[in-house]
């Protein structure tokens, strides 16, 4: 089968991506092989390829927001058959013994291992999963919209939840991307006023078409003080453009796996009155559970950019270049650019 793996990690303009044939894995009893259909392509896959987040697996595949068919079912495995249309996520597995996974915080798990990080993701044609942490999809969506729910729409939806929005509060997001026009759809959705901060001027019409009641730059503040915020860019430096923003007893969540320095806060300036800041560590097969029935009951605008499987290090490219409005999305099918599944 074709894939790409993370040789060397790099600058995406050295195309750290290199395509390979492998062998079809083979499922373990407790496991699904699936043929994939979709695969989305995250900034946490741009930071493995360029070396921001450690490597984990030497030549790993990439790629854990996937939607596919199940070919093969191990022998332990009594929920899922051939033929199933399933859902990857990034959470491949926890120990389901330690503390953390005892308390209902199976994220913050030490034993947990990731797809695309700690086992070949879905920049591939076949790609399997643990069984337990697969997922049923919701109707009404394209292969390509789906994949997006995956991983985009999961930490985003668990972001807002960290963000304790009050009722008809309202939220500033940070970076709109492929998670935040997801994030803020939901937000809007539960009665939420929603304030959009990015420097992308396709970004910020997307932002207004969904339903924003007010857009700006990046860096610039808010028309009115944020009960809420989430930082989905990267960007260490926009923390106290963001706490700034917020009210008294405001909440800022931090989305992202990786986020570059952090200025010095000025304590009384950016922290006092109870202003908080909360990071994001992947989410709980219960958050995925709950967004994917939000997102089944409530149709969501999904911004799907398709690229064959063949253009894996042009997506990522583009991602890193800030080419892209919404997300993009592999497709193995799919022979020429431009096309949809």
């Amino acid at each position: 089968m074709a894939s790409w793996q993370v040789h060397q990690p790099g600058p995406v303009r050295t195309h750290p991506l290199v395509e390979v044939q492998q062998s079809r894995p083979v499922p373990t009893s407790g496991e699904l092989l699936v043929r994939v259909l979709a695969c989305g392509v995250c900034r946490t896959d741009l930071h493995i390829a360029e070396g921001e987040l450690p490597v984990h697996r030497a030549n790993v595949v990439p790629g854990h927001e996937i939607v596919g068919v199940v070919e093969e079912v191990g022998t332990a495995v009594e929920d899922f058959s051939p033929g199933d249309r399933v859902g990857i996520p990034w959470l491949h597995s926890t120990c389901g013994e330690c503390e953390y996974c005892l308390r209902g915080r199976e994220n913050l798990c030490p034993n947990s291992t990731y797809t695309g990080w700690d086992i070949d993701g879905g920049y591939a044609e076949y790609a399997v999963a643990t069984a337990e942490f697969a997922l049923r999809l919701p109707d009404g969506y394209s292969n390509a919209e789906t994949a997006l729910l995956l991983c985009a729409g999961i930490i985003g939806f668990r972001a807002l939840q960290r963000a304790e929005v009050p009722d008809g509060g309202r939220l500033g997001i940070y970076g709109f991307g492929g998670s935040a026009h997801i994030a803020a759809q939901v937000a809007i959705a539960r009665g939420a006023e929603v304030h959009v901060m990015t420097r992308s001027e396709s970004a910020r019409e997307l932002a207004s078409q969904l339903g924003a009641a007010s857009v700006q730059g990046s860096r610039d503040r808010p028309p009115t003080p944020l009960d809420s915020a989430i930082l989905f860019a990267p960007a260490g430096d926009l923390v106290p453009t963001a706490l700034t923003a917020l009210n008294r007893g405001g909440i800022l969540s931090i989305a992202g796996i990786h986020l570059s320095d952090i200025p010095s806060l000025n304590y009384r300036h950016h922290l006092f009155y109870e202003r908080e800041i909360r990071s994001v560590t992947a989410n709980t097969r219960r958050d995925a559970r709950e967004f994917l029935a939000f997102a089944g009951e409530h149709h969501l605008e999904i911004t799907a950019n398709t690229y064959p499987l063949a253009d894996a290090n042009r997506a990522l490219v583009d991602l890193a270049e800030d080419r892209i409005t919404g997300a993009a999305v592999l497709l193995p099918q799919l022979v020429d650019s431009g096309g949809r599944a």
